[in-house]
């Protein structure tokens, strides 16, 4: 279930700066468009390359995201109130480098095949709205996925913290995961176990 919900993260990226006052939809859209556009014009990220990949995932999709955003709703409110805020940042800290080496991982897999992107169009939100969901379809290797990608809008504009696959979103996903690891260990250890998965991964 885990690495299958993970797969939206390998159709996202970001050109945030030109794009942080669009509509929700159209960042979504350009966010998409830049990192596949960005891949195919790197010779060493085309090519496989792991290091270059990752850093056009740290340039392109980390700042699109909201992944403190993320990781509070994943460990869950209660936890999040009782953590130090060193723990706060070694949780944010271990979960982002999880979910962008996820992400670099599922780029490499699908840089080479005919991926394409479909837009459904998006209702137009009240000005007063804070969060949205965004609705995308993509196809690859002849598979059509239906991919919504929850949004909230900060000062900088809209941040993506959350996606949904095959109808369930990875943050209740993951707080099933963390629950287990909390209930073993406490905070430390869920920080434990992620720094462990992530060092196994690098």
């Amino acid at each position: 279930m885990k690495s299958c919900l993970l797969l939206p993260l390998a159709v996202l990226a970001a050109a945030p700066y030109a794009y942080s006052q669009q509509a929700p939809d159209k960042v979504v859209r350009a966010t998409i468009d830049g990192v596949m556009s960005a891949i195919h014009t790197d010779p060493a990220a085309r090519s496989g390359d792991a290091n270059r990949i990752y850093q056009i995932v740290e340039q392109k999709f980390l700042p699109s995201t909201d992944f403190m955003r993320t990781t509070q709703y994943a460990v869950g409110n209660d936890t999040w109130a009782k953590a130090s805020p060193a723990q706060r940042d070694a949780l944010f800290k271990e979960f982002q480098t999880l979910l962008a080496h996820t992400y670099a991982t599922q780029l490499m897999q699908i840089r080479g095949q005919n991926t394409q992107f479909k837009y459904p169009p998006m209702a137009p939100l009240p000005a007063s709205a804070t969060d949205a969901v965004v609705r995308t379809e993509v196809t690859t290797g002849g598979d059509t996925m239906l991919i919504d990608y929850r949004v909230h809008k900060v000062e900088a504009g809209w941040k993506i913290y959350d996606v949904n696959m095959m109808g369930a979103w990875m943050i209740v996903v993951y707080r099933q995961q963390f629950a287990a690891q909390l209930q073993r260990g406490g905070i430390d250890g869920l920080i434990k176990f992620l720094a462990a998965h992530n060092q196994a991964n690098a």
